[in-house]
């Protein structure tokens, strides 16, 4: 985990290691000053302050664009200024007597932000969004030049073949302008609003993942376990069928969650998709999983099914399926197992469809019922799961 500067020290990064750091996190410098480095690789620098009160995330700019000792430079000049009472971006703005780009707004807005995300992907999905649709099109442009026919261009090319991301990518745009009103660099109505009544109409699909049926699965990790695939892969893989789990909860996960008296993998609210906790019972066979990885890493890794080529890192996100898929020969998706295990629990065992549902982690569309089932039915979903493993197994 990267550490935060102490208050009263400062100069804790050096160019080095700015231009090495490669891991996902916030570096500081000290005295607030931080280095974002993004999934993607991405380098952002961000000041955390006090202004009139009240704690302000201040973007200063990309890594190379901005080097170490402009950033500092650049800080040390805001840091000033808030201490005085002076809005440092008010200040700034007030500087450069201009405007600001749609892309310079929409980094500022993800900077001031990034603190309110999990941590999960959405930070990086966020700015990667507007990287690849926006910005191409109307990221030069000042806010007060753009129109809603600009807005029009972002979109249109993907409103109909990619509608999910399209109407992401409309709310990201939104919230940049909304950002913009409130900091008076535009006085005009928000270009992105009403917008849809000059798109064509899209109705939005529903996305299925392509899903092994459940009584090939058997086979299919017969079929594994002989394959070339590394051993760190068909671990992770076999543990995320036996669980019933998302690809994220799986890649993210840490052996301090694991509760090996009471065969519990307990995951935090922070990566669940509802944002809140769950309790996965854990069969002999993913127990003995779990002692294999822990044997190939040889406690050198925070992770229970890392990156094989680097231990201090999380599994790649297409490893599984480049895996699954491109390896072993399946036209199915990692996603798909949670169908597979679905389809099986619906059509051979007389569980319950809450104890199966609360087994996938799926909240419950009933408010009114969800309130008074407040148990997470875990010795129901132990037995459960227990024969899951038993029939993959078989």
């Amino acid at each position: 985990m990267p550490k935060s500067a102490g208050k009263h020290k400062y100069n804790r990064l050096t160019d080095l290691k700015v231009r090495r750091l490669s891991d996902k996190g916030r570096y500081g410098d000290g005295g607030g000053l931080y280095l974002v480095v993004t999934a993607s690789g991405s380098k952002q620098w961000v000041l955390r302050t006090m202004v009139n009160g009240r704690r302000k995330d201040i973007g200063l700019g990309g890594y190379p664009t901005v080097s170490l000792a402009h950033a500092r430079n650049d800080a040390a000049d805001m840091r000033l200024k808030a201490k005085q009472g002076i809005d440092p971006v008010a200040a700034r703005r007030e500087a450069k007597k201009t405007i600001p780009t749609f892309e310079e707004a929409a980094r500022q807005v993800h900077a001031e932000n990034i603190p309110t995300w999990k941590a999960t992907k959405a930070v990086d999905q966020w700015i990667n969004s507007l990287e690849n649709y926006a910005f191409p099109k109307i990221g030069k442009m000042t806010l007060n030049d753009i129109r809603p026919s600009d807005i029009i261009s972002v979109l249109s090319p993907i409103w109909v073949e990619k509608h999910s991301t399209a109407n992401r990518v409309r709310q990201r745009m939104s919230r940049v302008f909304d950002w913009a009103k409130t900091q008076e660099f535009i006085t005009h109505a928000n270009p992105v609003a009403g917008i849809k009544q000059g798109l064509p109409k899209a109705t939005a699909r529903v996305k299925h993942f392509a899903a092994m049926p459940y009584d090939e699965v058997s086979a299919f990790l017969s079929h594994l376990h002989k394959s070339t695939q590394s051993d760190n892969v068909k671990l992770g893989l076999e543990f995320l069928i036996l669980t019933a789990c998302r690809s994220g909860e799986l890649r993210y996960a840490k052996w301090e969650e694991v509760d090996f008296e009471g065969h519990r993998w307990i995951v935090p609210a922070e990566r669940m998709k509802a944002g809140k906790e769950h309790v996965v019972p854990l069969t002999e066979r993913s127990m003995a999983i779990l002692q294999r990885a822990s044997e190939l890493s040889g406690g050198g890794s925070a992770y229970l099914f890392p990156s094989s080529q680097n231990w201090n890192k999380t599994m790649c996100d297409a490893t599984l399926t480049k895996a699954l898929k491109k390896g072993l020969g399946y036209p199915f998706t990692v996603h798909g197992f949670r169908s597979s295990f679905r389809d099986w629990a619906s059509e051979t065992t007389s569980y319950p469809n809450d104890v199966v549902e609360m087994a996938l982690a799926h909240t419950n569309p009933n408010k009114t019922e969800a309130a008074y089932k407040r148990g997470d039915l875990f010795e129901k979903r132990k037995a459960l799961m227990d024969e899951w493993g038993a029939y993959c197994s078989a």
